[in-house]
């Protein structure tokens, strides 16, 4: 069987998002390493979780589509709270007049009494003081139903208007919705075409890689808390164990952080830089994970990488995980690698955060924490040791422990952040 990291990543990338993580593995039922709980998904899997993906991006369009729509009708004439606004509007005008004619009257009778002469009888002077009392207590009466019907029209315009303000944020949700289901549904698409691409290549291909446990990769001075905002170094040291030289070795980090959820990925905000013996200058990891070759590796030796994560300032508090691991390809054509990929958890602390004195992190083979995967830093004052050779690993190479990798995705969220639960979090 042919081992390639690279495939790894992509199904590993699809099968992780909530929609396809249901369809396509079964729940964790305790903190196994998923390596020893998984099996990579078979193209058959992957074709079931497409279409799930399919599915839940046409209900997601549907639900946009319904959004947009109630919006809309609350624009419309015939709306109820429209209408209701309307109605209220012509009460209010019709109190408004009403309260126009009673304050006129008002001032006609008090002209009424103040045009009364000296000749004027009793009965005229206290049937003017009457009909202007009358017209006074009209008017108080028309000022109190013209400001109640204009608290209506308030009232029901703030209905409206809330009304659209929540279908207004309903259509937000629903679109934001959409294009998660279209980037779900367009990695799983990704996932399988790439499967099947895979499942062709192993096909052709000629000698199969083997998995090599004594081909060792082990982090050193990663700390196990990172503080937002700061840069940290590690050492990533690479061993031969066996008794054969081996002619050609290429690391393999890969590292993915998330919030404290577990559910949205912070990958944009970490860096992953390394170097080596022969040059100061810092490369990045690229997205396939891999570094420069060391080139021998004799048996027994050993080789230090030194490695540096940045976490940008505006990385929320979460989680992170660093997977390493090792191939190798010989002259002959042999070639092997690691049979796992080994994990180092840590903890993202918040911008400011005086985490005291941690520990280094600790190995151990284990599930990255959500849906996306991705590199991260850190460096080591020991360089590399022994050649390292510009080549990179080429299309054809085996490339073994991301395949178990990709097992170790799957269904990894749940695993990571019950861990992280149980043991806390800076914040």
């Amino acid at each position: 069987m042919k081992f390639r990291r690279i495939l790894a990543t992509a199904v590993a990338t699809a099968v992780t998002t909530p929609v396809l993580l249901l369809s396509v593995t079964p729940a964790f039922a305790d903190d196994k390493p998923a390596a020893q709980t998984q099996e990579k998904p078979s193209i058959a899997e992957l074709e079931k979780a497409a279409a799930a993906a399919k599915v839940a991006y046409d209900e997601a369009v549907a639900a946009e589509n319904a959004a947009r729509d109630a919006l809309t009708a609350l624009d419309s004439d015939t709306d109820p709270l429209v209408m209701a606004v309307e109605a209220a509007k012509a009460v209010a005008a019709g109190a408004a007049t009403a309260k126009t004619e009673a304050d006129q009257a008002v001032v006609d009778s008090k002209a009424a009494v103040d045009a009364l002469t000296e000749t004027a009888t009793e009965e005229e002077r206290t049937a003017a003081a009457t009909a202007l009392t009358e017209a006074e207590a009209i008017a108080v009466a028309a000022a109190d139903a013209k400001a109640a019907a204009d608290a209506k029209v308030v009232e029901a315009a703030d209905a409206r208007d809330d009304a659209r303000v929540a279908a207004a944020r309903k259509l937000g949700q629903a679109q934001k919705a959409t294009k998660e289901a279209l980037a779900d549904m367009t990695a799983a698409d990704e996932a399988l075409a790439k499967a099947k691409e895979e499942a062709a290549e192993e096909g052709e291909d000629g000698e199969d890689c083997v998995p090599e446990a004594r081909l060792t990769t082990v982090v050193t001075g990663l700390p196990s808390t990172v503080v937002a905002g700061t840069k940290v170094a590690f050492k990533l040291r690479v061993t031969n164990g066996t008794e054969e030289t081996m002619d050609e070795v290429l690391p393999f980090v890969y590292v993915h952080a998330t919030d404290k959820s577990g559910q949205d990925g912070i990958d944009d905000l970490v860096h992953l830089q390394w170097s080596s013996a022969s040059s100061s200058t810092w490369k990045t990891v690229d997205n396939k994970h891999y570094m420069d070759a060391i080139s021998p590796l004799k048996a027994g030796a050993h080789a230090d990488v030194k490695m540096r994560l940045t976490v940008d300032a505006a990385a929320p508090a979460g989680n992170g995980i660093t997977f390493v691991a090792g191939d190798y390809f010989n002259d002959n054509g042999s070639c092997g690698g690691n049979p796992d990929l080994e994990g180092y958890e840590f903890l993202i602390a918040a911008a400011g955060t005086d985490p005291g004195k941690v520990d280094d992190a600790e190995p151990g083979v284990t599930a990255p924490a959500g849906p996306d995967l991705e590199p991260q830093s850190g460096g080591s004052s020991r360089p590399v040791s022994g050649t390292l050779a510009a080549t990179g690993p080429s299309s054809d190479m085996s490339q073994l422990a991301l395949v178990s990798g990709a097992a170790l995705a799957i269904g990894a969220g749940a695993v990571f952040v019950v861990r992280r639960r149980e043991t806390g979090s800076h914040v």
